[in-house]
């Protein structure tokens, strides 16, 4: 009884577990081009090495030098490794929202304070954070989603290794009697 109870799980457990893995598969495979195509549209290359001025730039951009972004780690590199440095240095370590405060209470008085030089620059330094920002959040995305579709791939590849094994348990070696032709 206890065998047949055995063999009939495994043979369940192991056709949802094939099917489960089928879908999560497609669906991180499915994942993987959407992200390629969206950051294909986009036409972003990789910096060049000559625009990698830092090691660390170096060691996480060299490998992607002058292809086009059309993956999740390209785009992740690129915001955090070379916008972000690119956007802390602009802004000699500052956020957005510092500089953006900081612009905010000693530009907003009147408009004759807003035309000094001082004002100026800390507009176009926070327009060019905000920029970096948003440039950076939508490559993060892309990351994201990319990791969530490779995350999908593996855990289906090992629900289908998974129901295999169970099918080999439920369809040989829990076989009963009965399943076993008569000769």
């Amino acid at each position: 009884m206890t065998r047949v109870v055995h063999s009939t799980l495994c043979k369940v457990f192991a056709i949802v577990l094939v099917i489960i893995g089928i879908g999560a598969t497609i669906g991180g495979t499915y994942d993987h081009g959407y992200v390629t195509d969206q950051l294909s549209q986009e036409k972003i290359a990789m910096p060049p090495e000559q625009a990698l001025k830092t090691q660390e730039m170096k060691d996480a951009l060299a490998k992607y030098e002058g292809q086009q972004m059309t993956t999740g780690p390209q785009a992740e590199a690129f915001a955090n490794h070379f916008i972000y440095v690119h956007m802390m240095n602009t802004s000699s370590g500052k956020t957005y929202q510092e500089v953006s405060g900081e612009y905010t209470t000693k530009c907003s008085a009147d408009d004759a304070t807003k035309n000094t030089d001082e004002c100026k620059k800390l507009d176009a330094i926070r327009q060019n954070l905000f920029m970096g920002d948003s440039l950076r959040g939508m490559l993060l995305n892309a990351y994201g989603w990319w990791l969530v579709g490779t995350i999908a791939i593996w855990a289906g590849v090992a629900c289908i290794v998974l129901g295999v094994v169970l099918a080999v348990l439920g369809w040989g070696v829990f076989r009963t009697k009965k399943d076993v032709p008569q000769a």
